[in-house]
């Protein structure tokens, strides 16, 4: 038998900004062995608290856009005026090293990869209610109305994307949320297609 690990599972999770998704797959990777977040490359400024490598990869909009033109993408999107996106080499790297990974990204980037990767497993979180989204959302934010009315037309048109997704969630109860989309990782670790190099010795003893 080869000692080269299987590949890695790829999942996606996207959510209407302020739905709490980051919090969530940040206990999702706690909690479950060998899941692994990956970190998204951006070009906007860092915030207080947060840390390079940690929160984001920071980099320079002019670096982004090179890494653009050169495909080093897997995914990428404009957001709000910022960039957004995920390396291509580091998670193709992570993947062959057996890591399953999650990437929490917008609804533009998960079409990316799942046109780059079919077999990637997509998850949308939905908060509550629209009306608990818009007061996180205004809770959270100083902008001014236009950019809230623009942000709350966004989490419409990305909700409208959910049968696109192959898994669905509610975060009203952080830990059932948690534990809602641990369930899903650890069945699509089950899957028959997944575990048949594994399992065929035991099949074959009978």
């Amino acid at each position: 038998m080869s000692n080269n690990p299987a590949p890695g599972l790829l999942f996606v999770v996207s959510a209407p900004s302020a739905t709490g998704k980051t919090t969530v797959i940040e206990q999702l990777v706690q909690l479950v062995p060998g899941l692994k977040m990956s970190r998204s490359y951006t070009s906007r400024p860092r915030r207080e608290g947060e840390t390079d490598g940690v929160d984001y990869n920071f980099v320079s909009r002019d670096a982004f856009e090179a890494q653009i033109a050169a495909g080093g993408f897997l995914e990428w999107a404009d957001v709000f005026g910022n960039y957004y996106g995920t390396s291509w080499h580091e998670t193709e790297a992570r993947l062959a090293a057996g890591e399953d990974l999650v990437l929490v990204i917008d609804v533009q980037g998960a079409r990316q990869v799942r046109a780059a990767r079919p077999e990637t497993v997509a998850v949308f979180m939905l908060p509550p209610s629209f009306a608990v989204l818009e007061e996180r959302l205004r809770k959270r934010s100083s902008e001014p109305e236009a950019a809230m009315a623009r942000r709350l037309a966004t989490a419409r048109q990305e909700v409208s994307a959910v049968d696109a997704y192959d898994y669905v969630v509610v975060n009203d109860v952080l830990e059932r949320c948690v534990g809602e989309l641990a369930g899903i990782v650890m069945a699509e670790r089950a899957k028959l297609a997944r575990r048949r190099a594994a399992i065929q010795p035991i099949i074959d003893s009978f």
